[in-house]
């Protein structure tokens, strides 16, 4: 059994999907620190200063000041503005690994297509060819 899942942890897939996982983390932390650094601010300019990330409704009573507050005191809120947030990181991975894989698929050579062989006579063309025979 030890043999047989080194042999499978061994195999180029297996490694290959790691490694993506691992750049996939990291890539994560890049386009959160992209979205909430940066464009994050060039929305809130063209919004009137709006930061979406604090973006929420209380769900009870009391009065606090930001979000962070109101989770401090252990309020329920609706985090509306992470949520904005989670799509707009979303989108932008979509697209960055849409540009990827489109760049890699540029990048791969192109498959000849093999020749199409001649697949020979049907069966049909066989019963034709017979009958023809039996009628001469």
């Amino acid at each position: 059994m030890i043999q047989e899942f080194k042999e499978f942890i061994a195999r180029g897939n297996v490694m290959d999907m790691a490694v993506g996982i691992i750049i996939g983390a990291a890539f994560t932390a890049i386009v959160s620190s992209l979205v909430a650094d940066l464009i994050n601010p060039i929305i809130s300019l063209f919004l009137g200063g709006i930061d979406f990330s604090g973006l929420y409704v209380l769900l009870g009573s009391g009065d606090y000041p930001s979000i962070a507050a109101a989770e401090e005191a252990g309020a329920a809120v609706f985090a509306y503005g992470r949520f904005i947030m989670a799509v707009i990181n979303f989108l932008i991975i979509a697209w960055v690994v849409f540009l990827l894989v489109k760049a890699v698929n540029r990048a791969r050579p192109a498959k000849a297509e093999a020749p199409v062989e001649d697949p020979g006579p049907t069966e049909l063309d066989i019963l034709m060819e017979i009958r023809d025979s039996l009628k001469k």
